[in-house]
């Protein structure tokens, strides 16, 4: 048996009034996710346990079957790993956004989607001029980077809220609090960082062409090196993880899976959909697990955009799993499939939330008899067979551990 998740971020979302007072996952055009949901066991997955941040850091590793309350470190530390740099053990390390402030508020989390090129520019001019020993900035992929703060007087426990929270919000009012120290280096390198932004040649070439300038930037998510038991190890499969975004493919790293980067995978709507079901087929002939996340509802719902995370919903079901259903037939083996997001980004919100999120999860072994669920949304999964599910019970089912 053969298994894959195909995992759309954010999908999960409150009724919508211009929708007719229904998610976007009800009202988009999705045949192949509606097609599995009656033949599938479906349920709710709890993947954000009380207390943890609202992240898609926790979330994923959630559905990994990794219990995040144990495991998780933050995001910045994941990314980190894809990116390839070596984390010692006295190194915090952050998640540093571009961000866009306008009239003293954060206008949003994304410096509006800034290039990667523009965005390795200041990342590094950054770098030259407020990093040092102990401070190290490093590129990323558009608007997400790493800071990493090196010494044992740093302290990983500081509240850093995560920039796509918060939009519209005084950023004075949200700027970071815990250890002193680390607050204070962190807090002063935000004010620094717009005294080299705002007027940085590549802000002012995208203020002339009417986008929004990266004149600040945002630590937050910090951690250190987390100590993940391998995937195999722990349930016997070797996977493989295909997404754009570094945060996935850093936890694929510490989970031991292969890392299966699709040339125009974007992270956002114009992703290529059509590369990842080609990756996904092709991964499933050598590993026994694929993890397939498509971040563009996500991105979609921080910017309060519901027609185009309809959209999203909508390439993600036909474009991507169309696709690779199409062809599962080149696998010579039986084929369990999953599909879920990781946690609810209403678009009201503009940021995540806790509910447990709708999931399916087809077996072919497993023959489902009259099921009550027609239409995979956040409502029709309630009436699943599965219920509610929390912590490691939703890998395990996938994998029929009984």
């Amino acid at each position: 048996m053969k298994y894959v998740v195909f995992l759309g971020d954010g999908m999960a979302d409150y009724p919508i009034k211009e929708l007719g007072n229904k998610t976007p996952l009800q009202v988009a055009d999705k045949p192949n996710i509606d097609s599995l949901v009656k033949k599938a066991r479906c349920g709710l997955l709890r993947t954000l346990p009380e207390g943890m941040p609202l992240g898609s850091d926790v979330a994923n590793l959630s559905v990994l079957g990794y219990d995040p309350r144990v495991f998780s470190e933050g995001r910045g530390v994941l990314e980190a790993a894809n990116m390839g740099l070596k984390i010692a053990e006295d190194e915090v390390v952050l998640r540093c956004n571009l961000i866009c402030v306008q009239d003293g508020k954060i206008k949003n989390h994304s410096a509006g989607h800034i290039s990667s090129v523009e965005a390795a520019a200041l990342i590094r001019d950054l770098d030259k001029k407020l990093g040092s020993a102990k401070i190290r900035f490093y590129p990323g992929v558009s608007y997400r980077h790493i800071l990493v703060l090196k010494g044992d007087e740093f302290s990983k426990n500081v509240k850093c809220i995560p920039p796509h929270d918060v939009p519209g919000i005084e950023m004075a009012k949200v700027m970071v609090k815990g250890d002193a120290h680390t607050n204070a280096v962190l807090n002063d390198l935000i004010l620094k960082s717009n005294e080299l932004l705002e007027d940085h040649p590549v802000n002012l070439d995208r203020a002339k062409r009417g986008k929004d300038k990266a004149n600040y930037i945002w630590p937050w998510s910090p951690g250190k090196r987390p100590k993940l038991e391998k995937f195999f190890d722990k349930y016997g499969k070797k996977g493989a993880v295909i997404s754009a975004v570094d945060l996935l493919q850093g936890i694929g790293v510490y989970a031991g899976f292969e890392v299966i980067k699709v040339e125009g995978a974007t992270g956002l709507a114009n992703t290529n959909y059509e590369g990842k079901a080609d990756a996904v087929v092709k991964a499933l002939k050598s590993h026994d697990f694929v993890y397939c996340h498509v971040e563009a509802s996500d991105e979609a719902s921080h910017e309060a955009d519901y027609e185009l995370k309809v959209k999203t919903i909508e390439y993600f079901d036909k474009r991507l799993i169309g696709n690779a259903l199409r062809r599962l037939s080149e696998i010579k083996d039986e084929i369990s499939i999953a599909v879920l997001p990781d946690h609810y980004t209403p678009c009201v919100k503009r940021t995540h939330s806790s509910e447990p999120v709708p999931f399916l999860i087809y077996n072919p072994k497993i023959k489902v008899k009259g099921s009550s669920v027609e239409k995979f949304d956040e409502e029709n999964c309630k009436k699943g067979v599965l219920g509610l599910l929390e912590g490691e019970e939703f890998i395990k089912e996938f994998f029929a551990f009984r």
